[in-house]
């Protein structure tokens, strides 16, 4: 087996106390003998990191265990991402720590990976299992929900897309069915760490969206998983609070925004798009005020005088441009001392302030090229920058993070090369830094000559209260940011925006998330209230 390929197996896992020995023994169980075991705890406060650390003190050339930086929650892609940047394998398996493996699952997928070189993927038809208590034999109704096109089908990209589920009839398959090369994960630039909370439920549905438009997938009706179902599971917590048509709202605008920024116009996935928002953005209601609005302004048209209707239009006007009088205002939720979230919204779906970086990101995709440095994590690059990057770096400031190429301090850095890099992504942190020119100043010399800086910084903003509290120093502006650009880019250009407005302000200050606001809202800006603030430097070419 030494010249097999090796497969790297990411198990995160929260609150799995109950169920993830029993997933780690059915690795432990596996025909093929190859791989290696990356356990993640996203923040589990149970006793789950325990059975974990035993699994891997009595393994310890096969099992590793991996964590956030202070034991912090982040959600199931932020697990996933964490393992994927420590996996080492030809071959990447996923597994969620509730679901088990038959045991020739990964000999027999290997196999037909190793006869399918042009497959960046295969999957088969998993067992839906119904046992709730860990025990085998506690089994009630189980099922093959089947695949969604001919078994033994190598699917070319997108139309696997428009097969299955969300956008399709079929069923999407089980991530804990799922193994992949490593160059289709490359492409697909990881799994999208926005759906966090509620929104985890689409996790696994936007990373396969990814990979369905880069990659083909082989397809299988073999049965190698079983997919624990259970009464706690996240689509169970979805549909208790009634949130079910929110989430997934959320995950095809998602999906729409992602094919924009590829730049993808094909019109099978457009149409099928449009026809599974249609109940979201025109209801019954919308359609019928839209046939009535036309027919009853033509009946008013003909019944009223002009100069009463020009009187009412005129009242109409000033009651929707005047502030109500003192004593008059109405607060709702919002009359409270302490804000609706104190997680900038993270618990609630994606941040306010995620939404402007993420787009100006989208905006700037082409930019992500080359050599790329990001600093905390790759995730911006992996998904903005997909197939153009040729080198991932990141740069945090704890020494001896996991998955770090740099560690330290942006201010005084010298271990970072001069010249070297194509591009900087570097959201969300320059406040935290007291000597900004000295940063600057680095980001500027680290750059290669026409490389570029995508730089954001909070204007009004919460601040953190985690391990980051006691770093936070600044907030900036459009003019304040720009000053500095200027100094620290001599003879480049420099473009800088601000994004926001007083209810995107509001909103983003009692931690209230994204999708809780529209997107006519989202767009307006009103150049007082600046919540966030985006520059894209790019460092003079030698000579010019």
């Amino acid at each position: 087996m030494e010249s097999a390929p090796l497969v790297s197996i990411v198990v995160p896992f929260f609150g799995a106390e109950r169920f993830i020995a029993e997933a780690i023994e059915s690795v432990l169980a596996q025909a093929y003998s190859r791989w290696e075991l990356l356990l993640v705890d996203d923040g589990s406060r149970d006793g789950g990191p325990d059975i974990a650390r035993r699994y891997a003190e009595r393994h310890p050339a096969r099992i590793r265990c991996l964590a956030h930086p202070g034991g912090a929650n982040r959600g199931a892609a932020a697990a996933r991402n964490l393992g994927l940047r420590h996996a080492r394998g030809d071959y990447v398996a996923l597994l969620d720590a509730d679901d088990v493996w038959l045991p020739e699952k990964l000999a027999r997928q290997v196999a037909l990976m190793e006869a399918e070189p042009a497959a960046g993927m295969v999957y088969g038809a998993p067992e839906y299992w119904r046992s709730w208590t860990g025990d085998p034999a506690d089994r009630d109704g189980d099922h093959v929900p089947g695949v969604p096109v001919p078994p033994g089908s190598l699917v070319p990209p997108p139309d696997l897309l428009l097969a299955s589920y969300p956008l399709g009839k079929g069923p999407a398959p089980c991530p804990s069915d799922l193994l992949l090369r490593r160059a289709a994960l490359d492409r697909a630039g990881g799994f999208e760490e926005s759906f966090h909370g509620i929104y985890q439920l689409y996790e696994d549905q936007a990373f396969l969206a990814k990979v369905y438009l880069h990659t083909s997938v082989l397809v299988t009706a073999e049965r190698w998983t079983r997919y624990r179902l259970q009464p706690h599971s996240c689509m169970a917590r979805v549909e208790e609070t009634g949130q079910y048509h929110v989430v997934r709202r959320r995950f095809l605008e998602w999906i729409e925004g992602y094919l924009a920024a590829e730049g993808n116009r094909d019109p099978r996935i457009q149409r099928a798009l449009l026809a599974a928002l249609h109940p979201y953005r025109a209801s019954r209601a919308a359609r019928a005020a839209g046939w009535a609005r036309p027919r009853a302004g033509r009946l008013a048209r003909a019944l009223v005088p002009v100069r009463v209707r020009a009187v009412v239009a005129g009242r109409a006007r000033g009651r929707h441009a005047a502030p109500p009088p003192v004593g008059h205002v109405r607060f709702g939720h919002l009359r409270r001392l302490e804000p609706i979230s104190r997680e900038f919204g993270f618990d609630r779906g994606l941040p306010v302030d995620r939404h402007y970086i993420e787009s100006f990101l989208a905006r700037h995709a082409g930019d992500v090229r080359g050599r790329v440095l990001e600093v905390g994590d790759d995730a911006y690059t992996r998904r903005f920058g997909g197939g153009r990057v040729t080198t991932r770096d990141v740069f945090h400031v704890e020494k001896r993070q996991p998955g770090a190429s740099f560690c330290g301090d942006l201010a005084d850095a010298p271990d970072l090369p001069s010249g070297a890099f194509d591009c900087v992504i570097l959201t969300q942190t320059l406040h935290l830094i007291y000597d900004l020119r000295a940063a600057l100043a680095t980001l500027y010399r680290i750059l290669r000559p026409g490389g570029v800086l995508l730089l954001t910084v909070p204007g009004i903003s919460q601040l953190s209260t985690d391990q980051w509290a006691d770093y936070w120093c600044w907030s900036f502006t459009k003019r304040s940011l720009g000053r500095l650009l200027g100094e620290a880019f001599p003879g480049g250009t420099f473009e800088v925006e601000a994004h926001g407005s007083v209810l995107a302000a509001v909103a983003f200050l009692h931690g209230l998330a994204r999708e809780e606001l529209t997107e006519a809202e989202l767009a307006h800006r009103d150049p007082a209230y600046e919540l966030l603030v985006t520059a894209r430097a790019v460092k003079a070419r030698e000579g010019a």
